[in-house]
């Protein structure tokens, strides 16, 4: 079964129709990414609504670009408040908060799939990652596996699957 089976038969969340090319075209023209292939396969078979998923069809977009920024902004949190450093920037010296969010530009950017789980933008077969500031674990193996870690719906992956988003990896534990 796909994710999108796998959370439609658990009868524990509303699905809406899935968003049809035009909407998903639309989303990505106007936020600026590409959906990972099977992020997009995901929300073409149907779209969870309700408390953690985001609402793709709001016409409110605030909650979105809220949830689109959440990932930068907790690790610019984490350069700002708790002395957090990523080697990859070079030598931490100056506007280190100006250096970070340049580091920042060239990330994968993150899209959400649930709460603070997100998958990056066009990568596929990626793992679902849980980002909370600098703090990021990975979730699951593929989308069946996080529903599993996450929903305890469906069964978990036998295998595993590396995250290879540039920077985001070196954050995992």
């Amino acid at each position: 079964m796909t994710a999108a089976e796998l959370l439609a038969a658990s009868g524990r969340f509303s699905i809406a129709p899935g968003l049809s090319d035009s909407e998903r075209e639309g989303i990505e023209r106007e936020f600026g990414f590409t959906f990972a292939p099977e992020h997009r396969e995901f929300l073409a078979a149907g779209v969870p609504t309700g408390v953690g998923w985001p609402d793709w069809r709001s016409p409110d977009r605030a909650a979105l670009r809220e949830a689109l920024t959440a990932p930068i902004e907790g690790v610019l949190f984490d350069v700002a408040e708790n002395d957090f450093w990523y080697e990859g920037w070079g030598p931490a010296f100056g506007d280190r908060l100006a250096a970070a969010r340049a580091g920042l530009l060239i990330a994968p950017r993150m899209i959400p799939l649930y709460a603070h789980r997100y998958l990056p933008a066009a990568i596929p077969a990626h793992p679902v990652l849980s980002i909370y500031q600098t703090d990021v674990i990975v979730y699951g193996a593929d989308l069946p596996d996080w529903l599993n870690r996450e929903f305890a719906i469906g069964e978990p992956a036998t295998h595993q699957t590396r995250p290879t988003a540039t920077f985001w990896t070196a954050l995992t534990r």
